[in-house]
């Protein structure tokens, strides 16, 4: 016997309990149980054992729970607000500034050219070397250009008022056309009004939401931003390493199982515009023949630059341009025009015309920048001292020479 059962054997404690006679019964303590008995009635004659009392009390308090669960919360009874209540809680609200506080570094104001974006350049009344600006063959004030320029604004104009696909084809924007898929040897391209754009629209043009895209970490911000609007599944490697690409290649592969029914790509610059590094093609096609992958080329800063005759990352690495897929390029850098362009395969380019944004709802080229990259185009064909000579101004440079 233990303690307990041995307290409670030696101790009855006689108490008073309200039953349902209305009268009192007695409640004896007895070993091993509880005994509620009522004098007047048998009806009333009940007992529990301690032992399982536990038992009886979690299961009152989870009806009592359950019970307070079901209870409605109480609310406070609803009324309209008073005139002056109103005009107390406008008086008391602040809104948001449309724009953040502006530092210091926020309010620096770039300096102002006051001629031609050339070699040399007046600021402040001050002529200046220029070494800013992305006039790489220095064709910014040639004059085969500016006469280029006048022909196409006597004919046609300034602007063309008119998207694409409605009033807005003009018989230059296919000659430009024309003429860059020959200059680089792909079948067929595609002009844009505005070179970040072009990025912004090809990218979504063919990778939608549920496809996979493997960038470089370090791309500029137009293609970011195109990364961003397709609502592709984006997966970053390190800048310009082929180890880095060739295990996220392989993750992707290998960890996806329905790998091969999504479009897969890879999207890089040739030339990086914020690092300057190129692109090492060769292991690119490698890794994406192996892998089976899609590349996407940004040639922004490589076209015109790159290469014996300036055709940008294909001619510097004698890679035949039908191997990338698709190669885009903004004409604002090395062709001192404005717009760009995206090159390749016949598909390609006329998927673009229907489904890319960029093209179908912007207001096309304005005819004299076509023609004027035409010319500008001519040039670097007919001059490829051009090529040597910012190669050679290039190495001057980084031998600290100038």
């Amino acid at each position: 016997m233990s303690c307990v059962e041995g307290f409670l054997a030696n101790v009855i404690v006689k108490l008073r309990l309200l039953c349902c006679c209305s009268e009192f019964c007695e409640h004896y303590i007895g070993l091993g149980e509880i005994r509620f008995r009522c004098s007047f009635c048998t009806s009333c004659s009940f007992w529990i054992s301690y032992r399982y009392g536990h038992l009886f009390v979690e299961v009152l308090l989870l009806v009592v729970i359950l019970f307070l669960l079901s209870q409605k919360s109480y609310k406070p009874p609803k009324r309209p607000l008073t005139n002056k209540e109103i005009d107390e809680l406008c008086d008391d609200w602040v809104p948001e500034p449309l724009i953040p506080s502006l530092n210091e570094e926020m309010q620096y104001e770039p300096p102002v050219l006051e001629s031609a974006a050339g070699p040399h350049t007046i600021i402040g009344g001050k002529e200046v070397v220029n070494f800013a600006s992305a006039n790489y063959l220095g064709l910014i004030g040639h004059q085969k250009l500016l006469d280029s320029c006048s022909s196409a604004l006597e004919k046609y104009g300034v602007g063309s008022c008119g998207p694409r696909g409605f009033y807005g084809t003009i018989d230059v924007h296919l000659d430009c056309e024309a003429r860059i898929a020959n200059f680089l040897g792909t079948p067929d391209s595609i002009l844009y009004s505005y070179g970040l754009s072009t990025m912004f629209s090809v990218i979504p043009a063919f990778s939608k939401k549920g496809d996979i895209i493997a960038a470089d970490e370090g791309v500029h911000w137009g293609i970011q931003n195109g990364l961003y609007l397709s609502r592709s599944t984006v997966v970053y490697f390190k800048h310009n390493d082929m180890d880095s690409l060739r295990n996220t290649l392989e993750n992707i592969s290998s960890k996806n199982k329905r790998i091969k029914k999504l479009r897969r790509y890879i999207v890089v610059e040739a030339v990086y515009q914020n690092s300057g590094q190129i692109a090492p093609l060769d292991e690119i096609i490698r890794l994406k023949e192996k892998y089976r992958f899609r590349v996407l080329l940004d040639e922004s800063n490589s076209f015109g630059v790159l290469g014996i005759s300036g055709r940008g990352l294909t001619e510097h690495y004698g890679v035949p341009a039908e191997k990338l897929d698709i190669i885009t390029a903004a004409m604002g850098h090395a062709l001192a025009s404005e717009g760009g362009f995206c090159t390749g395969s016949a598909r390609v380019i006329d998927h673009q015309r229907l489904s890319s944004s960029g093209y179908v709802f912007s207001a096309s080229l304005p005819p004299y920048l076509a023609s004027t990259a035409i010319t500008a185009i001519d040039i670097l064909e007919e001059n490829p001292y051009l090529i040597t000579k910012l190669k050679n101004n290039i190495a001057a440079l980084w031998r600290g020479g100038l």
